[in-house]
């Protein structure tokens, strides 16, 4: 049972489309369901009144989210399965169609598939590649997003979902020993800027260290295959599925390694001589730049002093005012046509 208020500044659109699914006013009118699935759950005050959710979140802030609001909470996909599966997708495709067979694979007999995504993020696309599962799917916009609904009828394609099913396996980084997954970052390839900084790394980096927001960890790889001295290394990441990744990939390290699911904006618990960081971003939106900040200010409240910042970040975006002011003294190392390398001292 659902307990608590919702407290979230902005609700995602398409979690309000949803919702409208199941309001008597659109001509949809879903029936409330006695237990519910939620893949990829966020809180919804509608929800407060629906006797049972069960929520899995892989990004931190989220899943924080979804248990403050008071929902049931799982930290990986339960096993079981329920009467009503909904589903809110990421932005990626192979990520998406994943989460349709994982969706599929919780259903009970006779239940339903609720999805919901936004119009940029391909839910056109989507419904279409459902529906082509399903044999049709009932179907509503609204504020620019689409949900859309199937019925278990018996007749499903189970080909196709074996299909999506295996885009949601781990695969392997080419030319290296590292594994990821869809939907986390940097799932096909090495990000070149986490390249440029593991090439600009000094050998002499000890103690104990951290890499915010770590991903699937290759620059902790890297870290541990070039600095011998160290003697832990702590990583952050938001994403449970890269951290579960980043473990399996930095399992034959003989190193004090310990993985944290964590939002590093909150704040760390722990002081470190050094930390390496790649920080998230998107391009051109405001917001993403003032997660990097919050990650730099996490960084110099989370240093010894004297201890050594390593971070790799797109060109433009406006670091240098920020490493002023959080007390560091800083130097540019190396940049490219898209990133840039500072390295900072924390005076």
């Amino acid at each position: 049972m659902a307990a608590g208020s919702v407290k979230t500044p902005r609700v995602n659109p398409a979690l309000e489309t949803l919702m409208l699914a199941f309001a008597p006013d659109t001509g949809v009118s879903l029936p409330v369901p006695a237990r519910t699935l939620f893949l990829g759950a966020e809180p919804h005050p509608v929800m407060q009144a629906w006797p049972e959710v069960t929520g899995w979140q892989p990004l931190k802030p989220l899943a924080d989210a979804w248990q403050t609001a008071g929902f049931a909470r799982v930290d990986d996909p339960p096993t079981g399965t329920w009467p009503v599966v909904v589903v809110l997708p990421g932005k990626s495709r192979d990520e998406t169609l994943a989460w349709f067979s994982l969706a599929r694979d919780r259903l009970q007999p006779g239940g339903r598939i609720v999805v919901a995504l936004s119009n940029t993020a391909g839910a056109g696309r989507f419904e279409k590649e459902l529906s082509k599962a399903t044999g049709g799917v009932t179907s509503l916009q609204k504020h620019k997003c689409r949900a859309f609904h199937a019925v278990d009828d018996g007749a499903w394609n189970e080909e196709v979902f074996q299909e999506w099913r295996a885009l949601g396996d781990r695969h392997a980084i080419p030319g290296t020993h590292c594994v990821t997954q869809a939907g986390i970052f940097s799932s096909e390839h090495i990000d070149p800027g986490s390249q440029l900084l593991a090439d600009h790394l000094p050998a002499n980096l000890r103690g104990l260290v951290a890499d915010l927001g770590a991903g699937w960890g290759f620059l902790s790889d890297a870290v541990l295959r070039r600095c011998p001295k160290i003697q832990q290394l702590d990583l952050f990441e938001a994403d449970a599925r890269a951290l579960a990744c980043a473990r399996h990939n930095l399992a034959g390290h003989d190193r004090d390694i310990t993985c944290h699911w964590h939002d590093v904006t909150t704040g760390l618990s722990a002081t470190y001589d050094a930390i390496v960081m790649n920080p998230p971003f998107h391009t051109g939106q405001a917001t993403a730049v003032d997660l990097g900040r919050a990650f730099l200010k996490t960084a110099a409240t989370s240093l010894k002093r004297g201890g050594r910042l390593f971070l790799v970040a797109n060109r433009q975006l406006p670091y240098e005012a920020v490493l002023e002011t959080s007390g560091f003294a800083w130097r540019k190392i190396a940049e490219d046509p898209t990133y840039k390398l500072l390295f900072a001292d924390k005076r």
